[in-house]
């Protein structure tokens, strides 16, 4: 039974069995977009946006992201994209398919006149039944699988990407750079920050020529070609301010008579910011990093002292540097009297930064950074579109080894887990088996067969190959993903699932027409 009605305050009002079935065809047809570029043999999409950008991915967050999605239950779908990408950085198309399913599987079971909450309740029941089974059958401790394990579950977040060919090479270069950022955590554990891996990328040759520096790679120069180019034991201060020649602010008039006070002043506008530098150089600092501009005036100082200066760097760099230093990040000198002062203290620490020419570009490297570690991937492309997608595999790839490593275990990939529940759930639930294709159904007979007879316990590992369109064990090939994402892609959907399950009532208020009279017909009137 459904209705439509008209309400008083301009606007409609849909109850009952419509709104259901049209939220979970949003909800499917959102899960149709970006179901084609799931998996290894998945196929990029090319999205243009209202100016004409054009930008080719493969990664769900990113394809729903830039989809501009009007009906309310469908933006349920692309934050739930949104939220499995920062919680566990993979995993994105994967969530959005499972709540499209678990939607339409509800749909039909509302129509078979099975309410709504017992679905829930049952949803809910799986959920948690799903992820007990994953935590005691199906995960594998990464402390027994080594170095190894952590390359190939970053080759398996790359599977699908534009990289995916050259995941060798990439996901050796990801590992050492995640393992480079290593901090402890003060608990007797470890943390990886991926922020404190910069990416940078640069246009031309080809995606081999990528490098990892250690140390972090800030794309800028010194000010001056006549500065040093190398500092080593370097002192750093990272400034949130102009060096330049200080001027009156606007609105600011100063009347003066003797033609001699007017040299005065312009004097003593150049003094402050000399005596700002002298005070920023006497405390010890060796390279200066500023987000503004530094004038021909106030570089002479640095060159005469010996000193490195870099000007326009970007304020989140320049955040990184302060925190892998162990400097403040300064937006004023002025102190608590209102004076002007800059203390040692202030100041961070690096065993060296130089200038240097890597692959076609200048630029800033700062190594070993005395409060923490830092790493730099400087990628190479074809174009800025490769580059781009080059950028967002990375991404996903980095998160995926600090899952690893964090939470410590992995589950085999290749549809490994989704049968195995398949057929855990079924047997939990005594329910009848459903149709699949062949390869499928043999890969559900070999997870039924591995939890009902003890001496096939080993295929619990298998699953799908779909370059040779065959079964293999996939713990042997070395096909992992994180445990963690199998666990929040199912905790996430179902949660997501529910939301749009509990909605029977929809309530949509009409804009408001406003006058289309164009105010030239105002003034004849």
């Amino acid at each position: 039974m459904s209705a439509t009605t008209t309400l008083s305050v301009s606007g409609h009002r849909t109850t009952g069995q419509s709104v259901r079935t049209q939220n979970v065809m949003a909800a499917v047809s959102i899960a149709n977009i970006v179901k084609s570029s799931l998996g290894p043999v998945g196929l990029d999409k090319m999205l243009v946006d209202d100016v004409g950008d054009v930008t080719i991915t493969n990664d769900g967050a990113t394809i729903l992201k830039l989809l501009e999605v009007e009906h309310p239950a469908a933006k349920v779908l692309v934050e739930l994209a949104d939220l499995q990408d920062q919680e566990v950085g993979d995993g994105t198309t994967s969530v959005v398919i499972v709540a499209a399913e678990l939607l339409k599987n509800a749909d039909e079971l509302v129509k078979q006149k099975i309410h709504p909450t017992s679905i829930i309740s049952g949803y809910r029941l799986a959920c948690k039944e799903a992820v007990k089974y994953i935590n005691e059958h199906l995960a594998i401790g990464v402390d027994e699988l080594g170095r190894d394990c952590l390359v190939n579950a970053s080759k398996t977040a790359m599977s699908s990407k534009i990289i995916g060919s050259e995941s060798d090479f990439f996901s050796n270069m990801v590992v050492d750079a995640v393992n480079a950022i290593k901090v402890a955590d003060g608990a007797g554990g470890f943390k990886y920050p991926i922020k404190a891996v910069n990416v940078l990328k640069a246009h031309g040759k080809s995606t081999r020529e990528s490098v990892l520096i250690h140390g972090y790679a800030l794309n800028c120069t010194v000010a001056s070609q006549s500065m040093v180019k190398r500092i080593t034991q370097a002192r750093i201060a990272c400034l949130d301010f102009n060096l330049m020649k200080a001027k009156m602010k606007l609105g600011v008039q100063v009347l003066v008579e003797d033609p001699e006070k007017l040299e005065a002043i312009r004097k003593r506008e150049s003094d402050i910011t000399m005596e700002r530098i002298q005070k920023i150089l006497s405390a010890g600092a060796n390279v200066v990093l500023t987000t503004g501009g530094i004038d021909d005036l106030c570089m002479k100082y640095f060159i005469e002292a010996g000193a490195m200066a870099v000007r326009r760097c970007k304020k989140p760099d320049l955040k990184r540097i302060a925190k892998a230093t162990g400097a403040l990040f300064i937006s004023s000198l002025a102190n608590l009297e209102g004076e002007e002062s800059f203390d040692a203290a202030m100041l961070g620490s690096a065993e060296e930064v130089v200038q240097d020419r890597v692959c076609d570009e200048e630029l800033i490297l700062i190594k070993n950074p005395k409060a923490r570690t830092a790493a730099s991937i400087i990628l190479r492309g074809a174009n800025d579109f490769m580059v781009d997608e080059m950028e967002r595999s990375i991404h996903d790839a980095l998160c995926v080894v600090k899952r690893v490593l964090e939470s410590k275990s992995v589950v085999p990939g290749g549809g490994c887990v989704e049968a195995a529940l398949s057929i855990y759930l079924e047997n939990f639930a005594v329910n009848a088996a459903q149709d699949s294709t062949d390869l499928v159904a043999k890969l559900r007979a070999y997870h039924n067969s591995s939890q009902t007879k003890p001496e096939h316990a080993a295929l619990k590992w298998f699953g799908l190959d779909l370059y040779e369109g065959k079964i293999r064990d996939n713990k042997a090939a070395g096909v992992f993903e994180p445990t963690i994402s199998k666990v929040k892609s199912l905790k996430f959907a179902t949660e997501a699932a529910i939301t749009i399950l509990r909605i029977d009532d929809l309530i949509k208020i009409t804009e408001e027409k406003k006058d289309q009279r164009h105010p030239h017909d105002e003034l004849e009137d």
